[in-house]
């Protein structure tokens, strides 16, 4: 026959003293710890919209669209696992984090299970193509700092940012590149066609 041993012997006992170590949780609110994983939830000012969440979600929970120069994240907490993944891979640090809450019971609708925000896109001034978030270009060049000014695109969102430049035409004059058309706010491919033709 063995015997238990002494550690699990004074566990039992502390179990008797103690009382359960289990919590009360329905009939009392549950309070979990510091580093409990709960739904995840956006923070609209700290999200700069670049869907690196949305790449990295191994469920399908969260999803991104651009519709009419718009970007919509949205987040579905009905299929969500709580993995923490969005946050952890999320660029800001703060765009999409974890809350405590986790009792997500519902008896109505489940659409009610789902957070959904917008961001505002930017456009390539010659095709018209979505380049990225209007917020995340800001963040960009905020984080390079002098080295901004190397890219044509960052360097007049910057400027722009911080009211020390005129907006820029929306429309092209010209069916050909020009060497003015440098500068300009263009996606990588008309770029590219910019700088071999002008």
């Amino acid at each position: 026959m063995r015997y238990p041993k002494i550690r699990e012997l004074i566990e039992a006992i502390k179990a008797l003293v103690k009382g359960p170590y289990t919590s009360k949780f329905p009939k009392q609110p549950h309070q979990p710890f510091e580093r409990f994983r709960g739904k995840p939830e956006f923070h609209e000012k700290d999200c700069v919209g670049c869907g690196a969440c949305v790449n990295v979600c191994p469920s399908g929970a969260l999803s991104m669209r651009d519709v009419d120069n718009r970007r919509l994240l949205e987040i579905r907490w009905d299929i969500c696992i709580f993995c923490g993944q969005c946050q952890a891979n999320c660029l800001t640090e703060k765009g999409i984090m974890l809350s405590h809450e986790f009792d997500l019971a519902i008896t109505g609708n489940r659409e009610s299970l789902k957070q959904e925000i917008g961001k505002d896109l930017v456009v390539c001034q010659d095709c018209g193509e979505a380049i990225a978030p209007y917020e995340q270009i800001i963040w960009i060049a905020k984080k390079l700092g002098p080295l901004t000014f190397s890219n044509p695109s960052l360097m007049l969102f910057y400027l722009k940012s911080q009211k020390l430049s005129s907006a820029v035409s929306e429309a092209k004059q010209e069916e050909e590149f020009l060497r003015a058309d440098r500068i300009k706010i263009l996606c990588p491919r008309c770029r590219r066609e910019a700088v071999i033709k002008s």
